[in-house]
This record gives C-alpha cells, structure tokens and sequence, in this order.
C-alpha cells in the first residue's frame, strides 16, 4: 500500500478542519460589515445634527417663496 493512502484519512481530516476555520473566517465577516454599518450610521446622524438647521432654513425659504409666488 502506497504511503500517501495510508496518510489519506489523516488529510480528510485536516480538510475538514479547515472548512470549520472558514465558517469561523465568515463570522468574523459578518461582525466587520455590521461594524462598518454602524460606523455609516454614526456618520449620518452626526451629519444630520450639525447640517439639520441649515436643510431646515432651505427648506423654510423654498416653502415661502412657493407662498408668495402663489399669492
């Protein structure tokens, strides 16, 4: 018997180890794109804090000027 097949079952083995490190890998994902969602989300709502009052006085200039265009 060749020795690389009695070595075969070893290396299924080690095969399937490596398949469990890559569920782990796409966990470790998974928290990364929720990470970096979160960080988005913090960018917005800063962005919507210290630009709301000047989106707010646009707005209120564009609603009166509509008002006095039509009269």
């Amino acid at each position: 018997m060749a020795t690389w097949l009695r070595s075969l079952p070893g290396l299924l083995r080690c095969r399937d180890g490596m398949r469990l490190g890559s569920q782990d890998e796409k966990g470790q994902g998974i928290v990364e794109y929720a990470f970096i969602i979160v960080l988005i989300a913090l960018a917005v709502l800063v962005t919507v804090i210290l630009l709301g009052h000047q989106v707010n006085n646009v707005y209120s200039n564009i609603e009166k000027g509509v008002k006095y265009a039509t009269g």
